[in-house]
């Protein structure tokens, strides 16, 4: 019968076996081994081929060696101003008050002067572009110029500064040292291949270097790099500046000590209701930075009206320097233990004005003179000298309320320099460490924000972004503006084979022609007036000359594929 049981054959159970303990193990292990191989294939290998193919160890280690050898470099860099500096005022350290005191006046007076003739003739004869360079430089590089820095230029800007500040410039040599930094990163860079992003990323890691050195500062070096030179924050570049900003400051303290700039008393508020009085210290300090970069501005001008050879500038603005130094030695050269001596208070309050005016007036001369040096240093050496005379002041009128003026003088520093240098975080940081007072944060915080956002409304900008825009180089519109502006016609353009039907004549009547050096802003402007989808490319020198073409599609995708990668490069 149909169904029967065959015979000999015994029944067997209907649906799936029962699971053993052993069976459920061995499928849990399979599953877990799935899902591993899964997480491995999926999610981990694309991310691995992914930081591989960006070539992250190689800049890893590239940023090792930029740390390492911009700290060198930095070292090097304040023992050639000591060796400038030694035989006039018989020290190569920075107590220059005391040496000055004993040296004399016709010394003081012509230091600087025979220091600015070194410089002049330099700068006539040498130097490329005829000035020294400085964070803004750097800037710009990053921006515009593929992040190449020459090392000629490098190394002769170093040079000129470091002369400048030996012989009692008053100018700052963090400016300088930052430079320097990237000029070192810059060489390392372009012995290897990489992408545009990675090579601003190493540019960064000179600076923070550079930085972190200078100021025995690795936190701040870190945000100083992200703030003012990259402009913005990123993960894939916070792991390299960090690893250059950290080997910087291993190498500077083992060989300079592991101590702040700045060794103070213990500072703290006083009162809570000491705080309207924080919030006029930021005022205060906003106006000593409008006036300071204003006073930049009038001084510069004033130089360039002057018809007088380049290479006696120097001269000249050595002896108004000198000059004010016979009375005031205090505005000598980068003026630390002056500012050291306003943190623990002991200047008297008619010397801090005084010192106030005359540190303003001494940099705006040696920086319209053409001598090398930055604008950090004076910046917190008159943030200290306002603080101080505020604290002071203070403290007549609210006696029971007021904390010492040191402790407004260290507030000061942050806020003058916040709002010149245009970087409020990173200089909270530099303070902080600076100082290594961490009891006055909200009171730091409160004046900086206030004068920061006052200096911005009257000038717009920060000192560095004054000095390129004096250049006509715009960058705080937004990285849209500066890519438009730094792409070339030459970036995107094609062969004159690819288009033999079209020739010169078609485009006379409206002179619709291009350059290889006009940005591609110009290309999108020329397509826009003309109505053309495609325009010729003319030699600089010979418009009867066609060397090649250029399409209004090529000319958009150029710029659409930079403004991707840029924000790519923001948000990795």
């Amino acid at each position: 019968m149909v169904g029967a049981p065959s015979p000999g054959r015994k029944n067997k159970p209907q649906g799936p076996a029962p699971e053993t303990p052993e069976r459920e193990q061995r499928s849990g292990v399979a599953q877990s081994t799935e899902w591993l191989l899964h997480l491995v294939t999926d999610r981990m290998t694309p991310n691995l081929r992914e930081f591989l193919g960006e070539r992250q160890p190689l800049i890893w280690v590239i940023a090792l060696a930029i740390g390492i050898g911009a700290a060198y470099l930095a070292i090097f860099f304040r023992t050639v101003i000591g060796l400038v500096q030694l035989p006039w005022l018989g020290t190569s350290s920075e107590n220059v008050i005391s040496a000055a005191v004993n040296t004399p006046w016709w010394v003081i007076l012509l230091a600087p002067a025979l220091g600015g003739l070194a410089v002049g003739l330099f700068l006539q004869h040498l130097m490329p572009g005829r000035r020294a360079q400085g964070v803004a430089d750097v800037i710009e590089a990053r921006a515009l110029l593929g992040c190449r820095i020459p090392a000629r230029e490098g190394l002769s800007s170093a040079l000129v500064s470091a002369v400048s500040l030996g012989s009692g410039a008053s100018a700052g040599r963090e400016g300088p040292v930052v430079h320097l930094g990237a000029t070192l990163a810059s060489v390392l860079v372009d012995l290897f291949k990489l992408s545009h992003a990675a090579r601003r990323t190493l540019l960064a890691c000179g600076v923070a270097a550079a930085v972190s050195a200078s100021f025995n500062a690795p936190i701040a070096g870190v945000l100083f790099a992200h703030e003012v030179i990259l402009g913005h924050y990123a993960m894939r570049a916070f792991v390299p500046i960090v690893i250059s900003s950290v080997a910087a400051t291993v190498i500077a303290r083992i060989h300079l000590g592991d101590f702040p700039a700045f060794i103070i008393p213990e500072y703290q508020i006083t009162s809570y209701w000491e705080f309207p009085a924080f919030a006029l210290l930021g005022l205060t300090c906003a106006a000593v930075a409008i006036a300071f970069q204003f006073s930049f501005v009038a001084s510069n001008r004033i130089a360039e009206s002057v018809d007088v050879p380049l290479w006696t500038r120097p001269v000249i603005g050595g002896l108004m320097v000198g000059g004010i130094a016979i009375w005031f030695p205090q505005v000598l050269g980068v003026g630390y233990d002056s500012t050291d001596a306003a943190l623990k208070h002991q200047f008297p309050l008619y010397l801090l004005l005084v010192l106030l005016v005359l540190k303003t007036v001494a940099t705006a001369i040696t920086l319209a003179s053409r001598f090398g040096g930055g604008v950090f240093s004076p910046s917190l050496y008159l943030g200290a000298m306002c603080g101080g005379a505020f604290g002071i002041i203070a403290a007549s009128i609210f006696p029971e309320f007021a904390s010492s003026h040191g402790l407004y003088a260290i507030i000061g520093m942050g806020a003058v320099a916040a709002a010149v240098l245009g970087a409020p975080i990173s200089t909270t940081l530099i303070v902080f460490e600076l100082t290594g007072g961490y009891e006055m944060t909200l009171a730091l915080l409160l004046a900086i924000s206030i004068s920061t956002g006052l200096t911005q409304a009257v000038h717009g900008q920060s000192f560095f972004h004054y000095q390129l825009s004096t250049r006509g180089i715009f960058l705080k519109d937004g990285p849209h503006k500066h890519i438009a502006r730094s792409l070339k016609v030459r970036d995107f353009m094609k062969p004159v084979e690819e288009f033999l039907s079209q020739t010169l004549k078609d485009f006379e009547e409206e002179a619709a022609w291009l350059t290889p050096d006009d940005t591609v802003e110009a290309a999108l402007r020329a397509f826009d007036r003309t109505g053309h989808l495609r325009l010729p490319v003319v030699e600089s020198g010979d418009t009867s000359k066609l060397i090649g073409w250029v399409e209004h599609l090529d000319a958009l995708n150029c710029f659409n594929e930079a403004l991707i990668e840029a924000s790519e490069e923001e948000h990795k």
